[in-house]
């Protein structure tokens, strides 16, 4: 015989239906998962989405009890389940798919349902008893989706963001590292893949450090606008069912919990219906993202061959990189990262849609901007540790073939164009690239440069830049 399930039966404005028994979401919750099988993955899969709900759900207790809306034994039971949830517990019970209808509806209220019944077992009482401690009715007393969705979007956003820079920050020590590595391996650079004039190997690696340590300032200056925050807005930004005093009592409270120096925006109305921080933000996670995969196309591009490519780095073997070519190995980490990149470009296309697409007092299509945002940060913080640890910090130098471009590469006649001229240096090179002999050993053979100046003008420091002698 089949055992039945343990259910319990819960009540909302389109009827009745049963709930999980042990489940500490309810209804509303259940009716999300039957609409929106979207993506198959839960909100849950952003613990910093959780974590920051729960921040805004305890923020609001404190802000109720203060202002004597809230009994002091429902808010400390509320407060006590918010923190357990900010600790880590209960994020599997965050069920509803990350996309959905209703500008963040379904994730308000799961949380709202979450929170209730953890309180109500902490007040002695069994999931779903809401006539002691209600969802809607205490949980999201003086709220709104509209201002608590966007809330809590935001901390997470700010908490994702602080992850990013500091990989980006282990990324650019791991360039930086080995610039100072390299900084006297001479090697000839490049302009639109022909040869140009010579550098050293640090100097490359060093402009890769440089470009992360401009977009991690980049990065920082935009989530400082992501600290605006527009609970108390209610529905629209009117404030409406807010008691006077609740925006900036709660947001003195949240600011507690989490830390942060957050700000009430201005104006209310405008912050509810406008995404443009967001757009701002994804639009410096797609600077950094193209700057990132450009430098990972250097890395592929450099460590080529090994025999038939430009075989100047090895980038450290991680695994085989063929079921038929024996020996084969791929740059299969800057590969990675490149896609990332890839995805991060199109999330900044969705998030620049959805932001667009909003109407009138509300954007509804902020779930999608959370979603894109989250992954954005969250695969570029894999990308710059994974970057740096499984290829950057084992990157090696094949010298001899360094050595060997610069010898050869009829680029270095552009170190000597001032002191032989430019139609002596324009006929050296026509000749050594006809020939295929040195550039020094023809200048030497038609005397027009004495050997120790010749040496002297040739040295690396000088045609690194290092030195004008």
């Amino acid at each position: 015989m089949t055992a039945v399930a343990a259910v319990r039966r819960e009540h909302d404005l389109l009827g009745d239906r049963d709930v999980p028994a042990e489940a500490y979401w309810g209804i509303h919750s259940l009716r999300a998962m039957e609409n929106f099988p979207v993506t198959g993955t839960p909100i849950s899969v952003y613990p910093q989405l959780i974590e920051a709900l729960a921040a805004v759900k305890e923020a609001a207790a404190l802000a109720n009890e203060e202002l004597g809306l809230l009994p002091a034994e429902k808010a400390a039971a509320i407060v006590a389940a918010c923190r357990e949830i900010r600790a880590g517990a209960l994020h599997d019970q965050f069920v509803v798919d990350v996309i959905q209808g209703g500008a963040g509806t379904s994730t308000n209220m799961n949380a709202n349902e979450v929170v209730a019944n953890r309180a109500l077992e902490l007040l002695g009482h069994g999931k779903g008893q809401y006539q002691h401690l209600h969802p809607n009715e205490d949980v999201n007393l003086s709220q709104s989706t509209n201002d608590v969705y966007p809330t809590a979007v935001k901390l997470a956003t700010i908490t994702a963001a602080h992850g990013l820079l500091r990989a980006m920050a282990v990324l650019q020590d791991a360039f930086a590292g080995k610039a100072v590595e390299f900084r006297d391996i001479l090697k000839m650079g490049r302009t639109q893949l022909q040869d140009a004039v010579p550098m050293t190997l640090g100097q490359e690696f060093s402009a890769y450090a440089v470009m992360l340590d401009e977009d991690r300032s980049r990065l920082a200056e935009a989530v400082e606008l992501i600290h605006e925050i527009n609970l108390g807005a209610t529905a629209i930004g009117t404030g409406l069912n807010a008691p006077p005093g609740y925006a900036e009592t709660a947001r003195r409270h949240l600011a507690a919990i989490t830390g942060l120096p957050l700000v009430t925006a201005a104006n209310l109305v405008e912050a509810t219906q406008d995404c443009g921080a967001f757009v701002h933000l994804s639009g410096v996670l797609k600077r950094i993202a193209v700057k990132l995969s450009k430098s990972c196309n250097d890395l592929r591009l450099l460590s080529s061959g090994p025999r038939a490519g430009l075989g100047e780095i090895n980038l450290p073997p991680v695994q085989a990189g063929s079921s038929i070519m024996p020996g084969k190995v791929n740059p299969v980490i800057p590969e990675v990262v490149n896609q990332v990149a890839f995805t991060v470009i199109g999330n900044d296309v969705t998030i620049t849609m959805a932001a667009e697409a909003g109407q009138l007092q509300l954007n509804a299509f902020e779930p999608v901007i959370l979603h894109s945002l989250a992954t954005s940060l969250t695969s570029l913080r894999a990308a710059c540790v994974t970057l740096a640890e499984r290829c950057v910090t084992g990157i090696t130098a094949n010298t001899e073939v360094l050595r060997a471009t610069v010898e050869n590469s009829i680029g270095l006649v552009t170190a000597l164009n001032p002191h032989i001229g430019y139609t002596a240096a324009t006929s050296i090179a026509q000749e050594a690239l006809t020939t295929g002999r040195g550039v020094a050993e023809l200048v030497l053979e038609k005397g027009l440069l004495p050997a120790d100046r010749l040496a002297t003008l040739l040295t690396p420091e000088r045609l690194a830049g290092a030195g004008q002698g």
